[in-house]
């Protein structure tokens, strides 16, 4: 049995996904805990009506290693996934967990990565920049803001009326039907 811990920075609804996927149907890993840098984020309050151990860290103490790498190794942590996580992790924590942080990222990347996107503003690059199609790309963490190797990228088209709204729709679809699956896939299936 695989622990999970994910990192959070907003509403928290992928991390809510992946707390029921894994702990309500015992497929092979648990969520067992959850990171957030911001006190007032909806992810905390999910968090503890789940009853998932939730660990409210700063940007230094995230930056630490003698702060963070202990919070994890007491609940064994094999596998870290960021689901709107917005700070970039610290290269000791990728050197401690090669291959096992996994990010989600709202768009297909190479394209509309990078430091500042995320979210709305993901989207707003993506109708203004005229594609036919956005997605998601699950990947591995590398220290570099979106760039690690991919795992999986899913596609959905978009109509030229589509709003900010309409594609932020479109892609957390993406993102409840396949985040927690790959996830399964990439750790638990082997």
């Amino acid at each position: 049995m695989k622990n999970i811990a994910v990192f959070a920075s907003g509403s928290g609804s992928n991390a809510e996904n992946l707390i029921h996927y894994f702990n309500d149907n015992q497929r092979g890993a648990n969520v067992k805990l959850v990171i957030c840098n911001k006190q007032n984020a909806g992810v905390v309050e999910r968090a503890q009506r789940l009853g998932i151990d939730c660990v409210i860290l700063n940007k230094e103490q995230i930056q630490d290693p003698d702060t963070l790498l202990p919070v994890l190794e007491f609940l064994n942590i094999d596998v870290i996934v960021l689901a709107g996580f917005l700070l970039l992790i610290p290269q000791f924590l990728v050197d401690s967990y090669e291959n096992r942080i996994v990010n989600i990222h709202p768009a297909l990347l190479p394209k509309f990565g990078g430091k500042g996107m995320y979210g709305r503003h993901v989207h707003e690059a993506v109708i203004e920049s005229g594609e036919k199609e956005t997605g998601i790309t699950i990947h591995y963490v590398n220290g570099h803001y979106d760039s690690g190797n991919i795992i999986f990228q899913a596609k959905v088209s978009l109509l030229p009326d589509d709003t900010v709204e309409d594609v932020e729709a479109k892609v957390r679809e993406l993102e409840q039907k396949y985040f927690a699956q790959v996830i399964f896939d990439t750790f638990c299936a082997k």
